[in-house]
Order: structure tokens, then sequence, then C-alpha cells
């Protein structure tokens, strides 16, 4: 997952700065709730609400959402309001190319520099994911063990970044939020099966195979589900989203 939702959130100080911080509060507020489900794609954002909810005027929530919306989370329409983007097809799968280009350089560089200890590491992270994942799928809904299990996945992807040794590609991993679109589509399509040693067959690629066996297995591993993904977001694409005041 990229960095800022995974750090914990800053608190706001009402002196020097208090915007800027207010503002950083909010959006790490409105992005918690997306990645927990309570404001799942396709969801009416209002500004009012908000702030109301988080304690705060306007102007720092509606900077929290600007940025969202550069960053590609978040939508405006004249006269229909804002709500968390729905992306069509052809989004969702140069989303999924991205993570391609930037996970499968993640892979091949761990698998040249990683150490001992360290892949000892990720064969631990991948195993406990995949049992956590098996956990899910016996399980009726449940928003709270959802947000576990998907930010404990993310900290696995992420720790292959950090093992590349690569602080540019970790860097462009977080900034262009490969693995908080990942999270959010997953929580949107409701994915809680997956084969049961997916992450540990990827992990063993990486630590085990050659460079270019890394690449490959990695390649498959983030295309899996595109087709479900842009399936579940069709019926959300035809709603009609015009904010109610």
């Amino acid at each position: 997952m990229a960095e800022t939702s995974l750090r914990e959130m800053p608190g706001a100080s009402r002196n020097g700065g208090s915007w800027l911080s207010l503002a950083d509060r909010a959006y790490h507020l409105i992005l918690d709730q997306m990645l927990r489900g309570s404001l799942p794609v396709g969801s009416v954002l209002s500004r009012r609400k908000l702030a109301e909810q988080f304690q705060m005027s306007l102007v720092p929530v509606a900077e929290a959402l600007q940025r969202l919306e550069i960053e590609g989370l978040v939508e405006s329409r004249p006269r229909a309001g804002t709500r968390v983007k729905v992306p069509n097809a052809d989004e969702i799968r140069e989303r999924f190319e991205l993570r391609q280009a930037l996970e499968c350089q993640a892979a091949r560089l761990c698998a040249e520099r990683s150490t001992f200890q360290e892949r000892l590491e990720l064969r631990r992270l991948a195993e406990n994911v995949d049992a956590l994942y098996a956990n899910l799928a016996a399980q009726t809904s449940n928003d709270t063990s959802g947000y576990a299990v998907n930010k404990y996945h993310a900290d696995l992807h992420m720790r292959i970044a950090e093992y590349a040794r690569s602080e540019l590609l970790k860097s462009e991993i977080e900034k262009n939020h490969v693995l908080i679109f990942n999270w959010l589509y997953d929580t949107t399509a409701g994915r809680r099966i997956l084969p049961s040693t997916f992450h540990a067959d990827l992990i063993t690629a990486i630590v085990e195979g050659s460079p270019q066996k890394a690449e490959e297995v990695m390649r498959g591993h983030v295309i899996y589900g595109l087709k479900s993904i842009q399936h579940a977001m069709e019926p959300l694409l035809r709603e009609n989203w015009r904010l109610k005041r």
C-alpha cells in the first residue's frame, strides 16, 4: 500500500499551519473510510457532511477532496457533486498495467538483491497472507477483517519493493498508489477468495527463481482478477450520482 495510507494519521493543530495539518488529517480520514469500505467506490461525498463528521470547517475538507481528485481517487462533475471515483474498464486496465510495470521490476530486483534473512521474512509473510485470505473466505462479510487482511497484503508487497533496494522504484509504487487502487478495487468487487498458495507461490518464484522467473510470476499475480473487477464496476458506472444536499 502507499505509505500515506499505512502510517498513523497526524493530528491537527489549531495554531500555525492549521489548514495544512487539518487538510492532511481530512485526507487520511477519507482515504481510511474508502479502504475500510464505509465509503466504497461510487459513494457520494458531501463536503458539509464530512466537515461535520470530522468536526472541522469546509476548507480543509475541500482541500483534502481536491488532493484525492488529483490522485484519481475522487471525481467531481458540475451539478452532480463529488464521489469516490468509479473507473471504467480502460482505466482499470491501465492501473493494472502500471502496477505490473512497477511491481515486476521490484520482483526482479528483489530476486537479485534480497538477503537470506529477508527471503525468510518474505516467506513467512506470504504464508500469513494466504492463511488470512483463507480465514476471510470462510467468514461472513466482515469489513474489519477485510481491512486487516488488505493492510497485511499491502505490507507484503511493499516489503518486496523495500528489499529490491531501489528507493526511487519504491517511491513510485507509493506515489502512484498502485496498492491503494488494488485494495479499493478488491474491496468494491468483494474479492475474498484466492488460490490457497497464491502469495507463497509468488515469493517462492522471487526467492528461488531467476529475476526473469520472478518477473513472470509477478506479472500473472498482478493481473489476476482484472476481468472480475471490471465487471463489478459496470453497474456503478450507470448509477445517477447527483449529490443530495
